[in-house]
């Protein structure tokens, strides 16, 4: 289609039992797909019913000032793409498409959205940025399988707590640039949230309820505008998102910095901008930082030298501050885990031996727990991983194995664990990831970070259950553009503490969904 099109065809609305065979200018098909994106197009005609079959309509940046009301006849439709057009409002007949999954209405002049969306109880991702909406209307407490919301740069006020309850399967929350005056209580019931950013708002405070949020790994709550409204504290419960790897907390007014965040194993920190006078000694222990960001406080304690320098150092120096304390960790006998067995009922389904000082294999305890689920073996001195270890725990779905140096096989047999979602091996000398992982269909979350890896299998393209995967301190200079193919499906890549040079430093400091499109876009097309 031309540039100067301000109409679409009217060819293109004729359902094709209608058009004579002469006149057909493409292939002879019920029309699914309508792309009409980037022309100069003014109206859509309501003969658009005369595509029942539709399921993907795109008509992103256009001219349309409005949308037709026939848009809910099409009840085929999947997603809907209208963003980058001068749209003043979504007609009510929306919410007879019952079948939109994917509705993307941003960067029009949306004033507010019609409450028969909630009839759309499919959709789950719903992007509506870049407009001037006040509120969010309550009716999409109903569309229980949102997993993905962006609403970043509207106006709107507030968060209601009875929407965000409802939404329990969201992955991503982005509503930066609003005028959000607080976070609802409800936040906590986004188990599965990973990405969440509400920077530059008016939130004064972050409710205790986040430590719900367990699966979080990029929270952005730092501020642009606006300096007499806030965050002045941080709740002691986040430093229990034991996931979390990026922090912001920009151009607030945080006058400390809590002794529990110090728990987190953060790969960014950013306290810039804020009224920090000294900082924790405890913060030294973070040793997975590899940004702290301090510039711009009042810091009386540190010397200006420290906080613009390397990380690593200003760690180093406030690790030295901390009161000395003994390695206390406990010894633990075989027979002692033996004993712990036996008092493990049969059916239970959880194994936690961390931090004991086992050397073998447990497989005595093993061979009575088949319905084992989670194996907890991180930080021992075990000698050997054998290679029919898992042969008695066919069920299991989480594995750490974690700080266990050179325990694994040549060839370790994951492939025996078909139920694996969670599978951690921190700092093991692995120079190379085990093949038998790509076999693991289920696996939402692999560790790999801390150990000498030079490279990643294109086979990681199979893993497309993948949620998490942590690369973080290896070897790696490049990675397989495959990997880019995860997306959306995979929320959190962490990359850092590895010799990238294929990657640009802005493109990696912009977050997962950045990488993973720049290696999709590097896929040779055939």
């Amino acid at each position: 289609m031309g540039d100067a099109t301000a109409d679409v065809p009217n060819e293109v609305y004729k359902n094709f039992d209608e058009a004579g065979e002469g006149d057909k200018w493409w292939e002879a098909v019920d029309l699914q797909k309508l792309i009409l994106a980037h022309n100069n197009i003014e109206k859509l005609k309501e003969d658009l019913r005369n595509l029942p079959l539709l399921t993907v309509l795109n008509v992103s940046h256009n001219k349309l000032s409005e949308l037709p009301a026939a848009i809910g006849e099409l009840h085929m439709l999947k997603s809907l793409d209208v963003s980058f057009n001068s749209i003043m409002k979504i007609p009510d007949e929306i919410g007879s498409a019952t079948a939109l999954v994917k509705f993307d209405c941003s960067s029009n002049q949306l004033k507010e959205l019609p409450s028969s969306l909630g009839r759309c109880l499919n959709l789950s991702d719903f992007k509506a940025s870049n407009n001037c909406i006040t509120s969010l209307p309550e009716d999409l407490a109903d569309c229980s399988k949102m997993s993905k919301l962006d609403v970043e740069g509207n106006k709107l006020t507030v968060l209601s707590n009875n929407l965000i309850a409802s939404w329990t399967m969201l992955t991503e929350l982005i509503a930066s640039k609003n005028l959000l005056n607080g976070m609802p209580e409800t936040i906590g019931s986004l188990s599965r949230l990973i990405r969440l950013d509400l920077h530059q708002n008016r939130i004064l405070s972050i409710p205790s309820s986040i430590s719900g949020c367990c699966s979080l790994a990029e929270f952005y709550m730092g501020l642009y505008s606006q300096p007499n409204n806030a965050l002045s504290a941080l709740p002691a419960e986040l430093g229990k998102l034991s996931k979390l790897g990026t922090l912001d907390l920009h151009s607030n007014q945080l006058k400390e910095y809590c002794v529990e965040a110090c728990q987190l194993r953060l790969s960014v920190l950013d306290l810039s901008n804020n009224s920090l006078s000294g900082l924790p000694p405890e913060i030294g222990k973070m040793t997975t930082l590899r940004k702290l960001l301090l510039t711009g406080n009042p810091l009386r304690t540190l010397r200006s030298s420290l906080v613009n320098g390397p990380t690593p150092a200003l760690l180093k120096y406030l690790r030295s501050r901390l009161p000395e304390n003994e390695d206390s960790e406990a010894s633990t006998t075989k027979e002692d885990l033996i004993t712990m067995a036996t008092r493990l009922s049969v059916t239970s389904k959880t194994l936690i031996l961390s931090r004991n000082k086992i050397k073998d294999w447990p497989d005595a305890i093993l061979t009575s727990l088949s319905s084992l689920s989670c194996l907890k073996l991180d930080n021992n001195p075990l000698r050997q991983v054998p290679s029919d270890g898992f042969k008695d725990i066919p069920m299991l779905q989480i594995l750490d194995l974690s700080y266990n140096i050179a325990s694994l096989p040549e060839n370790p047999p994951f492939s025996s664990l078909p139920h694996l979602q969670e599978l951690y091996l921190r700092r093991m000398q692995l120079r190379e990831a085990p093949t038998d992982i790509l076999r693991l269909q289920q696996l939402r979350i692999l560790d790999l970070s801390q150990n000498s890896l030079q490279s990643i299998p294109e086979g990681f393209k199979n893993l497309t259950s993948l949620t998490e995967l942590d690369l973080s301190d290896n070897n790696i200079s490049a990675l397989p553009p495959e990997l880019g193919l995860l997306e959306p499906s995979l929320q959190a890549l962490r990359l850092d503490g590895n010799p990238l040079r294929s990657i640009r430093r802005t493109i990696l400091d912009r977050g997962t969904k950045a990488v993973l499109k720049y290696l999709k876009d590097k896929i040779p097309e055939n």
